[in-house]
């Protein structure tokens, strides 16, 4: 199964489309949203293409697709306009006998650890800066953000499949890989 992982959308049509030109090329069985799907929050800029009900319309019709945490922006309202639920705070995948425990960062994070056992992945947005960094007992993973990247990093997402974590810039280039 292969799975195409982001988060930090905030409403930006023009990142968004350029996230589904990728997901196109990705041929992605699952889509992953790690939150903060359309409000762009009172700390950051407006995004590019601020658009939220664009973002909507994109977003919707892949509802059968996503899979997605609620985001520290993500509201009661943007439930009221996606078709897709948004609003768990936490979501579990297992693969190759570990928990990849899925959240926005906002609550869990490196410094307030969920239930994780021995070789399990934190995966978590929310920072917009891309990270992979491996612990005693477990491996923290962030694509960084679809469009209001921070620290220099690129506008990315991930792809995970057979094993292997993929980061890639919004033209698909890989910049950064971790295998399990």
């Amino acid at each position: 199964m292969k799975l195409v992982i982001a988060s930090d959308i905030h409403g930006s049509a023009y990142y968004c489309r350029k996230l589904l030109e990728r997901l196109e090329e990705e041929k992605e069985d699952r889509l992953i949203l790690l939150g903060d799907v359309l409000y762009h929050g009172p700390r950051n800029d407006l995004p590019k293409d601020y658009a939220p009900k664009e973002v909507i319309a994109m977003l919707n019709p892949l509802k059968e697709k996503i899979l997605c945490v609620r985001g520290n922006c993500d509201t009661e309202v943007d439930q009221m306009v996606l078709e897709f639920p948004i609003l768990a705070d936490y979501g579990f995948l297992y693969e190759k006998g570990r928990m990849i425990f899925l959240t926005h960062g906002h609550v869990f994070n490196e410094k307030n650890l969920p239930m994780l056992g021995k070789g399990d992945i934190l995966l978590h947005g929310h920072t917009h800066v891309p990270v992979c960094r491996e612990h005693e007992t477990y491996t923290y993973l962030n694509p960084g953000s679809v469009s209001i990247p921070k620290e220099e990093s690129a506008h990315s997402y991930m792809t995970y499949e057979d094993g292997l974590f993929q980061w890639k810039n919004l033209d698909g280039q890989v910049y950064m890989e971790y295998r399990i």
